[in-house]
């Protein structure tokens, strides 16, 4: 890691356990603790030695984000200017005391600007040169008005920063279900996602109550077990995968990894509860083995017996076929008496002849009639 050429590295801590580095050019070396005055942006502020030496080093490595930009041509990050005094530690501590005041002020202008914002937490500089609010929003807010009425209000460079509810929680700390201060406000040194997958493989309960913090995000102590689990399930055969042992082929239900127990199913319905070491014997004899003891060798996989053919069946003796009913002749049909029509054809010509003769401008009359509709003869 590049250091600055003109000092060490220190990590100092500022309110809501933000961290910064800076550089200590003075020979004598400061202590845990200790209150230092630093430059900050547009003035100085004050904070408290948190880590020194190598560990502060290797912190900022990781970090990968110095304070900002350098306040010399040689020095790549900024500097501790000179350690605190008493008198500089009590005005601290009263601008401490100030800030209740000033978020509710800034609480009461974010209700007359009727913006969809919640002020969490709100930081002097200890120069009163700059003040800091923090907020939370589901969506982007235009906050332009708010910040020239707060500049008028507190005569002082506002700068209004977006937070999530990880952060808000870490900033104003609490007591979780453990009874202890939240780990995200007292010794986590970073926030981590968590999504839900951290809990399916710990077999956690899916209840958002029962998983998810104060914050209303899934709890962060999800990720301290998940890679032991994740490295304990390589040795066991995965849940609802089909083996076959002595007993024939069973479905594996569920696994213990505490125990080394696994729970198998049978296709006769009957369940059992066998070692992890006695199923890979069974699994070994009787196919390929699934699962490997560390430090045990792997048996050779042996092939599957196969099954016969099956003989082929005889055909069955075909059903003699039932002799088909003669179909009804259609009888004819009796001769029309005289005086009436022979078929129905006539009648039909005859009004298919009435319609022609109405489209021309006809009468409905009797056959042979003259036409009723024409124009007057000479």
């Amino acid at each position: 890691m590049s250091t600055a050429p003109d000092g060490h590295v220190y990590e100092v801590r500022f309110k809501g356990r933000r961290n910064e580095y800076f550089s200590w050019s003075a020979p004598e070396p400061l202590s845990l603790n200790q209150a230092v005055i630093v430059d900050a942006e547009r003035g100085q502020d004050l904070g408290r030695i948190s880590a020194v030496g190598e560990i502060a080093e290797k912190k900022c490595t990781r970090c990968g984000n110095c304070s900002g930009g350098p306040t010399d041509p040689g020095s790549s990050r900024r500097r501790i200017v000179r350690p605190a005094t008493t008198e500089d530690v009590v005005t601290a501590e009263g601008l401490r005391k100030d800030e209740e005041g000033v978020r509710g002020a800034a609480r009461d202008k974010v209700r007359e600007h009727n913006l969809p914002m919640k002020v969490t937490d709100a930081e002097w500089q200890w120069d009163r040169k700059k003040l800091t609010l923090y907020f939370t929003a589901e969506q982007r807010v235009d906050f332009r008005a708010l910040v020239r009425d707060l500049a008028s209000r507190f005569h002082t460079r506002i700068e209004l920063r977006q937070i999530g509810a990880r952060d808000e929680a870490r900033r104003l700390s609490g007591v979780g279900r453990c009874g202890r201060e939240y780990c995200s406000a007292s010794w986590l040194p970073e926030l981590k996602p968590v999504n839900l997958s951290v809990a399916k493989a710990q077999h956690l309960s899916l209840n958002p109550a029962q998983i998810s913090g104060p914050c209303g995000r899934l709890l962060c102590c999800l990720h301290y077990e998940h890679d032991f689990y994740v490295e304990s399930r390589k040795r066991f055969p995965k849940e609802g995968n089909v083996l076959r042992t002595t007993a024939g082929d069973e479905k594996v239900l569920s696994v213990d990894i505490f125990r080394d127990r696994v729970t198998l199913r049978s296709d006769a319905g009957t369940t059992r509860t066998v070692a992890l070491a006695v199923l890979n014997a069974e699994v070994a004899s009787g196919g390929a083995p699934v699962a490997v003891i560390p430090g045990a060798e792997v048996p050779a996989p042996t092939a599957r017996p196969q099954t016969p053919p099956r003989a082929p069946t005889a055909p069955k003796p075909q059903q003699p076929q039932r002799p088909e009913r003669p179909k009804p002749q259609p009888q004819p049909q009796a001769q029309a008496q005289p005086g009436q029509e022979q078929t129905q054809g006539g009648e039909g010509r005859r009004r298919r002849r009435r319609r022609n003769r109405k489209r021309r401008g006809g009468g409905g009359g009797a056959p042979g009639a003259p036409p009723t509709g024409g124009p007057p003869s000479a």
